[in-house]
């Protein structure tokens, strides 16, 4: 009898282990399932188009579109730092992410039109389109900036056939404060809320230094984004390609100067009838 329940148990144990070795279960349509994608980091990357994608998609100039299921996934981080020499300009260092797996912007939509001077014209409208990063310089300087798109404004020339791989949208948009305007220091400072001063200002050529890190401020800065459509899918209106951002990094709501950021990475969307 104990050699029987040994063996009963050598056997569970072996169908326990190629169980765990085995693949998860497949999914007739391809996609993942949530239990295949929970706790990998697959849901920070963004969707692509297999093959080549050389199709185009057309465009009427008279017929309204959207742009929807937009996603941007960073591939790299590069922060401009001033150099100690006079001889040598400035130059974007490459950082390293320490975000761990949220760091994309996804599902963001809005209106694209064709104006009269043949341009296609994106409006960003909704989504998910900002997210909070930080990165690590080879120095050990940790730089915090808002990875967004926010009011993105972006054009490109109309091709007479529509959307094709050489279209290039380009255009601006709003980067709001990395903190919000009810953020409070270590100090008890903040915009909204706080304290407006949490230590005495000297009366020295000091007192601007101790001034900027008293007054808060949240303030809307700029940047600049452009993406490069390299493959199409003319049946499902996907297009997918890459794309290179320039924006500033975060000021500690106003007790330092930003710095210069360029983010470069992937990017998906659909085109459709608005």
């Amino acid at each position: 009898m104990k050699y029987r329940a040994l063996l009963v148990a050598f056997l569970a144990l072996c169908l326990g282990f190629l169980t765990a070795c085995s693949e998860g279960p497949t999914v007739a349509s391809g996609e993942l399932t949530y239990n295949q994608i929970k706790n990998t980091g697959l849901a920070v990357n963004c969707p692509n188009i297999e093959g080549s994608g050389r199709g185009t998609i057309a465009i009427d100039p008279s017929q309204n579109y959207r742009i929807t299921e937009l996603c941007l996934q960073p591939t790299d981080y590069y922060v401009k730092e001033e150099s100690n020499s006079r001889r040598r300009e400035a130059e974007f260092v490459l950082g390293k992410l320490l975000t761990r797996r949220t760091f994309s912007i996804d599902q963001v939509s809005g209106s694209l039109n064709a104006t009269s001077d043949k341009k296609l014209v994106f409006t960003e409208e909704d989504g998910m389109d900002f997210q909070a990063i930080t990165v690590l310089l080879p120095g050990g300087e940790q730089v915090p900036f808002l990875f967004t798109i926010k009011k993105l404004v972006a054009s490109a020339e109309l091709a007479p056939e529509g959307i094709n791989t050489s279209t290039d949208f380009e255009g601006d948009f709003i980067v709001p404060s990395y903190r919000s305007a009810g953020f409070l220091d270590p100090k008890g400072r903040g915009t909204a809320t706080g304290y407006d001063n949490a230590v005495a200002l000297p009366a020295s050529a000091d007192a601007e230094d101790y001034e900027s890190a008293n007054t808060k401020r949240t303030k809307v800065r700029q940047g600049h984004i452009s993406l490069q459509v390299s493959k199409i899918d003319d049946y499902t209106g996907e297009i997918a390609g890459t794309f290179e951002s320039e924006q500033p990094s975060d000021t500690d709501l106003g007790a330092q100067e930003p710095l210069d950021m360029k983010i470069e990475g992937r990017f998906y969307a659909r085109v459709e009838p608005a």
